[in-house]
């Protein structure tokens, strides 16, 4: 059996050599280190109970970047008795999940020591990858953790999933991440003590502001501001503003195009549409475009909402919706953000209606339960002379002669005679559109019976 080095032996050895970065060599190794995810980890939880207790069930941990979650495996490991074998889904295959299994086994049967599984970012194994570990989950042979950023119900075989829990892991909040830097300054032994970092009030601000809740994005920053900033004469390395604007560049922006975000971002958008709210609309607009999200993407979403949540009650929306795809695309980005800015302020200021949403989810119903009925003789054309002979258009009542261009007339098959599917709201145009059609049908085809 191959020998590993224990997990915190090559942390530890990392540190000291200096070759790992600063947020790699403050992990937390204790529940007294460890910042943030109280609802795990406050002392009357569960999870932190069978930690303690060395009761360890397989598990996902699932959280957004920098929130802990590979810090907490090694809190984990570092509380139970278990041996701890880490991969990451990156590099690691089915081999190396075959030997150290296979280690696994020998390990139990010899000295009764289960193991701990870790693989972060397990998202990235594929199907075969995440089978692959099935069975040893399922006997025992190992305890699973899996770190990841991902929705698991998506990324996780249903198998799998089953027999793992599931615990997800908070976006750390401001003071959480001002805590940790406070705390890597301070570090003599791992972090920043020796170097006698200051870190003027204005820049710590903006450094925990713009980490956006990712711990690791704002050590990786001070760590780079604190190696560029000169000691002063009396050896104190003072960083300022701009020298953590330079070392962060940008705002780290949580976000994946194929992943939760896409979707939560998305439904944020259109719920603050519905909702009315230009607001809150404009800036989960800006969330997603100033994130690098395809902008016809939104811009698609935009024309199915003109038509699902506005319709009838200002049909201009469709037009305004489709006139920014074809701007969009025209004019390319960045200069397409405001017409997508346009279109979204119209759309939450307009009046809305989901009639011709209803109506036509009662026809797909009609469609896909009921019968395919034939057009009705009077409605069919008659091209040519053995239809005629048929009775094709017979008994058609030709609009335009009738008084008002209307006439009352059954357009629908005899099954479906009376049928009523669209009913006009009370905002805007379909207002009009209700009057217009109480004057035509009566209360045949009003909005109210």
């Amino acid at each position: 059996m191959g020998m590993e080095m224990p997990l915190f032996d090559l942390q530890q050895k990392e540190s000291m050599a200096g070759t790992a970065p600063l947020a790699a060599r403050i992990r937390p190794q204790t529940f007294a280190d460890f910042v943030g995810q109280e609802h795990l980890l406050g002392k009357d939880r569960v999870f932190r109970k069978c930690i303690e207790a060395d009761q360890l069930p397989s598990m996902i941990l699932w959280g957004p970047p920098g929130s802990g979650k590979t810090s907490l495996a090694y809190v984990i490991a570092s509380g139970t008795k278990s041996h701890f074998s880490p991969l990451t889904a990156v590099s690691a295959g089915v081999a190396d999940l075959r030997r150290i299994t296979s280690e696994a086994k020998q390990r139990l049967k010899l000295s009764g020591q289960r193991t701990i599984l870790f693989v972060d970012e397990i998202h990235r194994f594929n199907k075969g990858q995440q089978d692959a570990i099935l069975p040893f989950v399922e006997n025992g042979t190992v305890i699973l953790i899996g770190a990841t950023t991902e929705n698991p119900s998506f990324e996780i075989v249903s198998p799998l999933l089953s027999r793992c829990r599931v615990f997800q892991l908070n976006l750390l909040t401001n003071e959480q991440i001002r805590l940790i830097v406070e705390r890597a300054i301070r570090d003599g032994e791992k972090g920043l003590g020796e170097l006698k970092v200051t870190l003027e009030d204005e820049a710590l601000n903006h450094l925990v502001s713009m980490s956006n809740g990712d711990a690791r994005i704002a050590l990786n920053a001070l760590e780079m501001a604190a190696f560029a900033t000169l000691p002063d004469s009396d050896g104190q390395r003072r960083i300022g503003l701009t020298s953590i604007e330079e070392a962060l560049q940008h705002r780290a922006l949580l976000y994946d195009k194929s992943g939760d975000q896409h979707y939560e971002l998305i439904s944020a958008l259109h719920k603050s549409l519905r909702g009315s709210d230009p607001d809150a609309a404009l800036y989960w607009l800006g969330r997603m475009v100033e994130s690098g999200e395809d902008p016809l993407y939104i811009a698609r979403r935009l024309v199915r909402f003109a038509c699902e949540d506005v319709g009838m009650a200002d049909p201009q929306a469709l037009v305004l919706t489709v006139a920014v795809q074809q701007a969009v695309h025209f004019i390319g980005m960045p200069e397409g953000n405001l017409a997508l800015a346009e279109a979204v302020v119209f759309l939450a200021s307009a009046p809305k209606s989901n009639s011709l949403y209803r109506a036509y989810s009662l026809v797909q119903q009609d469609i896909e339960h009921g019968r395919n009925e034939p057009v009705p003789l009077w409605l069919r054309n008659p091209a040519t002379f053995l239809m005629r002979e048929m009775g094709y258009g017979q008994g058609y009542k030709y609009a335009h002669d009738y008084p008002g261009h209307f006439v009352e007339q059954q357009n629908l098959p005899a099954s479906l005679q009376g049928k009523h599917y669209y009913t006009p709201g009370d905002q805007g145009y379909e207002v009009e559109v209700d009057a217009r059609l109480k004057a035509w049908w009566g209360k045949k085809k009003a909005g109210t019976e």
